[in-house]
């Protein structure tokens, strides 16, 4: 089980499988790499293709301190820097896409291939001028006292939400257990900070490729969140999943890893 040591103190969990260009998989808020078991096996083939645990999540030891998106973007940096990769395609889920959107405003994209945003708004907070986002004041705070009070009792609530169709036993088993890894500590500091972000400024100027992938039923995340990105983000691409919710790369996997695959090959043709 490799760990890369990010600064004193600091270290992630990641699996590296493959050769070829690099594809780094970033997971959402409280979730893990083990989220895209059904990505690595396929695109390992023929693609270098990593998942890494973010700081305090997953495997990753838990750090008290430095649990910002900002904080996960430095984290991603470095990462990228010292396994020496180029052309880089970054796939960002949910909390995922803050990463990606924030890595991009500190650093640019001179390293990245492309960017695949899977189920994410531009905030996840109900501005006054962004009525699509998920949280409002009542019910982010509400789920910050869950987390506190009752953390398994609130992700039993939060993870059905998460798919169309109901999840097994065995499903929510595995879900649970990866999720309860990160203390309820950093739970909150984490979930407030990515409900709170607002990466709209960042839009207009990101111009790396862009695939968008967003999921038809609208229990967390909806459609026209991945419309405003679309008309946002230039010359990105929006690719909707029908069967799907939160989690196209689970509910549809084999379209959801031919539409990926299929866009990261045509930007070979360019």
């Amino acid at each position: 089980m490799p760990y890369m040591e990010i600064e004193k103190g600091v270290n992630l969990y990641y699996e590296d499988k493959g050769e070829g260009k690099p594809v780094i998989f970033i997971h959402g808020v409280w979730m893990t790499s083990r989220f895209f078991h059904k990505q690595i096996p396929y695109f390992s083939e023929n693609y270098r293709t990593i998942a890494v645990d973010l700081r305090s999540h997953g495997k990753s030891p838990d750090v008290s301190y430095g649990n910002t998106v900002a904080t996960y973007a430095q984290d991603l940096n470095v990462f990228i820097d010292k396994l020496g990769l180029k052309d880089v395609t970054l796939d960002g889920w949910s909390m995922g896409a803050f990463v990606i959107w924030e890595y991009l405003h500190q650093f640019g994209g001179s390293n990245l291939k492309a960017t695949v945003i899977v189920d994410e708004l531009a905030s996840d907070f109900k501005w006054p001028d962004f009525e699509i986002g998920a949280f409002d004041l009542h019910s982010l705070a509400g789920m910050m006292q869950g987390i506190q009070t009752d953390q398994e009792g609130l992700l039993r609530g939060f993870l059905p939400l998460m798919f169309k169709e109901d999840l097994s036993e065995e499903e929510l088993a595995w879900m649970l257990e990866e999720t309860m890894k990160i203390p309820s500590s950093i739970a909150g500091a984490i979930l407030f900070d990515q409900s709170v972000i607002d990466c709209r400024p960042y839009l207009s100027e990101i111009d790396v490729p862009t695939l968008l992938c967003f999921g038809r039923e609208e229990k967390l995340i909806p459609v026209a969140a991945g419309e405003h990105l679309h008309q946002e983000i230039k010359g990105s691409t929006l690719e909707i999943f029908e069967e799907s919710c939160h989690c196209p790369f689970l509910e549809e996997p084999e379209r959801f890893n031919q539409v990926v695959d299929a866009f990261i090959q045509s930007l070979e043709l360019h």
